[in-house]
């Protein structure tokens, strides 16, 4: 079977779906977005049942608000890094820290919409460690690798092809950033540049951000110089 990768946009976010002998989904969508998810499953042709795993990127609302939601529409188990864990279980508001001018703006600007962020937590059925997990069990020839630096407990989907799903280790559209690039909101550069040189070592070919289009990893390689 030819893998296919299918996108949405929900707002300002990506969620992915990865098909192949199996079915994973990359991020749970911002909060209230089950409906949006559930309709585009339709529309692309996937069951809703043939999601098996639903790998949460990091802690953040908008990439976690509708995860649980997801999870009763698809049965799917929910997959996140243990230290980001504690977050999407107990549903908490955890703001990321500004690392450019552009981001202490976006991070003022933004936070009068923290209310409407607020998200039902539920219980975590596979607790990455930080030796990732590999994804031959669900059907994908890739694995999640740890990627900390967004959030501690950051991690990427790197697919055999070289695509690569990382959530907010780059941002690609407004507010954000113009161009694609590394992420105006990070709690340890120094850690999310040694991620990006394993992801590059690694293979990373094609970059699939949590905001944003796709785009070509030879510009973080030239970001990272």
């Amino acid at each position: 079977m030819t893998m296919n990768i299918h996108s949405t946009r929900l707002g300002i976010n990506r969620c992915y779906v990865v098909k192949d002998r199996g079915c994973v989904m990359i991020d749970g969508g911002p909060p209230k977005s089950e409906q949006a998810i559930e309709n585009w499953l339709k529309a692309i042709h996937i069951r809703p049942d043939e999601i098996q795993l639903i790998v949460l990127t990091h802690g953040h609302a908008d990439h976690v608000g509708a995860a649980s939601g997801v999870k009763n529409i698809t049965g799917a188990e929910i997959a996140i890094h243990k230290w980001d864990k504690d977050w999407f279980e107990n549903g908490l508001l955890v703001w990321p820290s500004a690392v450019t001018a552009w981001g202490h703006i976006m991070r003022l600007a933004l936070k009068p919409l923290a209310p409407l962020l607020r998200f039902p937590g539920a219980q975590v059925d596979v607790v990455l460690g930080d030796e990732g997990l590999s994804l031959t069990e669900y059907g994908i020839t890739g694995r999640v690798v740890h990627t900390p630096g967004h959030t501690l407990g950051s991690v990427s989907v790197l697919l055999e092809t070289g695509d690569a799903f990382v959530g907010c280790l780059a941002h690609n559209n407004f507010p954000f950033r113009l161009n694609p690039g590394l992420p105006i909101f990070a709690e340890d550069m120094d850690r999310l540049r040694e991620s990006w040189k394993q992801l590059l070592d690694q293979g990373a070919r094609m970059i699939y951000p949590g905001h944003g289009d796709p785009f070509s990893a030879d510009i973080i390689r030239e970001a990272l110089v």
